[in-house]
Formats: structure tokens, sequence, C-alpha cells
């Protein structure tokens, strides 16, 4: 107590005091404060927070950290994949179709005889499963088709909302170059969305358009396109974001979808067209695509990032080309493998009868 009134009453001599002794303690210890950072941990901040984290789209989960920029041979193995899907989907949908028609051949006697019961069966009131197959059978060819892939989108749609798969989901949902998985999120995020507003407006699209495409190609045609397109168009979105450094993941349909409009609009370009929220305004078909391109090169060239504008517009091109000149150098060649498959079935069938007699 009486150093402290000693203290009060000195004044200045007092702080001159304190400014005396300190050097003195701090020569003393040569070790830092425990409240303080050791030298070298504070010169060199963690590696987290010296690169900012790019902007969160709405569309996109936010993307976890990644490593340097990839090297461009990265894209080979994309590239072969690609080109060997391509040509392994449109054979199996050649080989679908060839099945497809014989069985159909083989069960239409079946059919009717199947028909002619429930014409002469008392029929059930309230039947569920009644009611369902009245729906299905009232359903276009086209909207039967896509709804298997509508189902999918779904499914995987719900997956995104277990925490426990978020990592799963990261590496083989979301496509991008920089990521440990390139060639199967290339097909799996195809099937991927995040946001329920992206996957429903996507799938309205492929909805309103299946009708039109099915009829156009058929439906194992449609299946073999709508696959491609989805591999092609991420492929796109690989080279765009190898070449602009940009490196995000992108997932959705909607490079798939972008090829069905694309190939719609290129064969009716005369079709007239409206957007659901404003019905009263209607444009043909070729004004909407050259719309639609005309914004997917805009932005990017401008670094648009709320969209993948690569993948729509890669999507885009091949859906013009399929139906320009791909359907002709494809489709209308696959007779030697449908050949090749009906001879090793034949061959297979005439072993199986031998065996069975």
């Amino acid at each position: 107590m009486a150093w402290w009134c000693w203290a009060r009453a000195a004044g200045p001599r007092a702080h001159r005091l304190t400014v005396l002794l300190e050097p003195r303690r701090g020569f003393r210890r040569a070790r830092p404060r425990p409240e303080e950072p050791p030298p070298a941990a504070a010169a060199e901040p963690p590696a987290a927070e010296a690169r900012p984290a790019p902007p969160r789209r709405s569309l996109c989960p936010p993307p976890p950290a990644r490593a340097g920029r990839p090297p461009a041979r990265r894209l080979v193995r994309p590239l072969l994949f690609a080109v060997g899907f391509t040509g392994t989907a449109f054979g199996a949908a050649a080989i679908w179709q060839y099945e497809a028609l014989k069985a159909r051949v083989q069960t239409y006697f079946e059919g009717a005889r199947a028909d002619w019961l429930d014409r002469i069966r008392p029929q059930k009131r309230g039947d569920f499963r009644k009611q369902v197959n009245s729906w299905w059978n009232n359903l276009t060819e086209g909207q039967r088709t896509v709804t298997g892939i509508i189902a999918a989108n779904v499914f995987v749609f719900c997956l995104w909302r277990l925490p426990g798969m978020r990592r799963i989901m990261f590496t083989y949902f979301t496509s991008d170059p920089s990521s440990r998985a390139l060639c199967s999120p290339m097909l799996l995020s195809t099937f991927s969305h995040f946001s329920l507003f992206h996957m429903a407006a996507n799938m309205y699209v492929l909805w309103s358009f299946s009708s039109s495409i099915v009829s156009l190609l058929g439906c194992e045609q449609f299946i073999a396109v709508y696959l491609s397109a989805g591999v092609v168009s991420t492929f796109v979105s690989y080279v765009a974001k190898m070449a602009t450094g940009k490196f995000e993941p992108s997932l959705g349909a909607s490079g798939a979808i972008m090829t069905v409009l694309a190939a719609v609009c290129t064969k009716m370009p005369e079709a007239k067209l409206a957007i659901i929220f404003l019905p009263m305004f209607t444009f043909t078909a070729g004004s909407a695509l050259k719309a639609i391109i005309a914004f997917d090169t805009a932005g990017l060239a401008l670094g648009w990032r709320f969209f993948d504008h690569a993948a729509h517009l890669g999507g885009a091109l091949f859906g013009m080309w399929y139906v320009t000149y791909g359907h002709e150098l494809i489709w209308k060649n696959r007779e030697p493998l449908v050949k090749a498959w009906h001879e090793m079935r034949t061959k297979n069938t005439g072993k199986g009868g031998g065996r069975s007699n």
C-alpha cells in the first residue's frame, strides 16, 4: 500500500523507472512470450487463408480445395473416354434396337391374346395398378423414354441431401479437370443436380421436347445421343476450364438437354415455342436456338460463372452436328454391327438347340 502511494506521488519519475526496468526484463528472457506466435509461424500464413475461396454459385455446391493447376495432358484420358463411350453407346443402341424388334415380333400374338383376356375378364374398380397402367399407356413414346432419366436425376438429387454421401458426390458426380476422378464424372454429372430449381427446369425442358426428339430419332438412338451428349459437353467444359484456368465443379443435365433442344430446333426451325411463365409470347425454334447460342457464347467470352456456358455450347453444337451429319455417318452405318450380332446370336442358338436334343 505504501509503495502504491509513492508511485502516485512520484508522477513522471515512476514512469521513467518503468522504462529503465523493461529492457532488463526483456534481456533476461530470450524466449518469446507465450501469447506471441513464433516469427516463422507469423510470417507464413496457412495455405487456406492465403488464397481466397471462389464465389459460391447457387446451382452448384461450394467446391473443395484444389491443389495447383493440372497439366494439359490430363485431357488425353477424357478425350479417349468420350470417343470410346460414344462408340459404345451407339453400338449398344443398335443391338438394343435389333433385340427390341425381334422381341416385338415374337410377342405380337401374346399381346393380342392378353388384350382379349382383359376384355372378357371382369374389371376391378379402384385398382391402383390398373390406374397406373392406364396412365402409362396414355403417355407418348418419348415421355415413357425420359421417365427413367427423370427418375435417375431425382434419385441422385436425394443423394446430395445425405451428409455421409457428400465426399462421394463431389468426387464422382461433379466434373472438374483438376479433380481426382476424370472419366466417370463425365457421365455421372449429367444426372446430378444440387439445386431443386436447376433440376426442375432441366427436367421440364426434357419432358417438353421428349415427344419430338424420340419421334425424330427413335427410342434407342435418342438414348445413345443423350448419353453421348452428356459426355461430349463435359469434355468441352474440361477444355474451356483448362484454357481459362478457372477450375470449378460443374454438374447438371444442361449439356445433354441442349443437344436435344438444338437437334429439334435444327430439324424444325419453324416450330413455335413459348416460355412457361410467358405463354403469350411465341417465337420460332430457329430464333430460340440462335439466341441461346449467342447468350452462351457471350457468357463464355466474358467469363460469366453462373452457368457452365462451355458445356451448353458443346451440347448445342453436338446436337446440330448430329442431326445434320452424324445420323448419316453413325446410325445409318450400323448394319455391319447388327449383322455380326445376328450371326453370333444364330450360332449360339444353334449350339444351344444341339445340346438340348
